[in-house]
């Protein structure tokens, strides 16, 4: 047969079992850790991939058809000797979403340490912050690797060889490989750079001593009807884990994380300035520490992007 006429008619290859091949490889390569090294998370391993994957060919044109959902458990230490476990799963990693960009990806998680201290949910909450953006850029690989892997097995060039000629599909007619290799190339660049900017981070811890028992000053710094007494200005906050606050009138916000009245919280921290990262959280955790004379309150703020530091130092300050 013509190379021409067999490069037309449909033809496809299943490769599910090499594509669970391929996420159990590469997803334990994915590895986050703060700029300070205080924090470092990753994958331990993929439990589950469920899902068909092919790559077809018509008309000439490679198709890669995938829609995986993918379960694994993930690890987090800290410099303190914190340690942290849970499961994630993602439920659609598909071309619609990985190259169509047709929706966003969803990451389902969960902390399995029991029980769970302050110090792991903290740890917890750097792992979703940080470890997405680095799935993502991983997930932007996959199609690639399809083509490169199994292309040449479906394209018969005019000699009777086989070549990666050929594309994926955006469209049911498919385009060229080199133009979805390049646009998938450039996505894992683009979250590669902004990876970097989360990576790019430090803690900044501020303390001071008050004439005052722990549990006012917990108080104090978490009941929306006193904090403005200290922030002059509007404040939402109800101290249970998972529920939002919001101090000097929007200008900083989040959620809180966990609650140990009178001696720690922890909170998620965004600051409403043009130089803090869009959808970026750090981790504030405030300890109380309550000797005979005074309590000793240690603001301990992580996720803080490099050059910041003095401006969030004043700001913790004020409180």
């Amino acid at each position: 047969m013509p190379f021409s006429t067999a490069n037309w008619h449909w033809k496809t290859k299943t490769i599910s079992p090499w594509a669970r091949s391929w996420f159990e490889a590469e997803l334990p390569t994915v590895i986050y850790t703060t700029d300070d090294g205080a924090v470092t998370a990753g994958v331990a391993k993929v439990t589950a991939v469920e899902g068909d994957v092919e790559l077809g060919q018509r008309k000439s044109k490679l198709i890669t058809i995938f829609d995986c959902k993918i379960e694994l458990e993930w690890n987090a230490t800290h410099t303190d000797g914190t340690e942290a476990k849970g499961t994630l799963t993602v439920p659609e990693v598909s071309h619609e979403v990985t190259v169509d960009k047709l929706s966003d990806y969803t990451f389902n998680w969960s902390l399995t340490t029991s029980p769970a201290t302050p110090a792991h949910n903290a740890l917890y909450t750097q792992v979703k912050s940080g470890l997405p953006k680095l799935l993502i850029a991983k997930f932007a690989e996959f199609p690639v690797a399809i083509v490169d892997t199994h292309g040449k097995d479906l394209t018969v060039q005019a000699s009777g060889a086989q070549t990666p000629v050929g594309g994926t599909a955006g469209t049911p007619g498919g385009v060229n490989a080199p133009d979805v290799k390049t646009a998938v190339e450039k996505a894992a660049k683009a979250a590669e750079k902004d990876n970097k900017k989360i990576l790019n981070t430090s803690t900044v811890s501020v303390s001071a001593s008050y004439m005052a028992p722990a549990d006012d000053l917990f108080d104090l710094l978490t009941n929306e009807a006193r904090i403005p007494s200290w922030t002059r200005a509007p404040a939402k906050s109800n101290p249970t884990p998972g529920a939002e606050y919001s101090l000097f009138a929007g200008g900083v916000s989040g959620k809180f994380v966990s609650v140990s009245r009178p001696t720690e919280f922890v909170q998620t921290w965004r600051l409403k300035s043009p130089n803090w990262p869009e959808s970026h959280d750090g981790t504030l955790t405030t300890r109380l520490e309550q000797s005979s004379e005074s309590t000793t309150v240690t603001f301990s703020l992580a996720g803080v992007p490099k050059g910041q530091e003095d401006e969030i130092e004043k700001n913790l300050n004020g409180y």
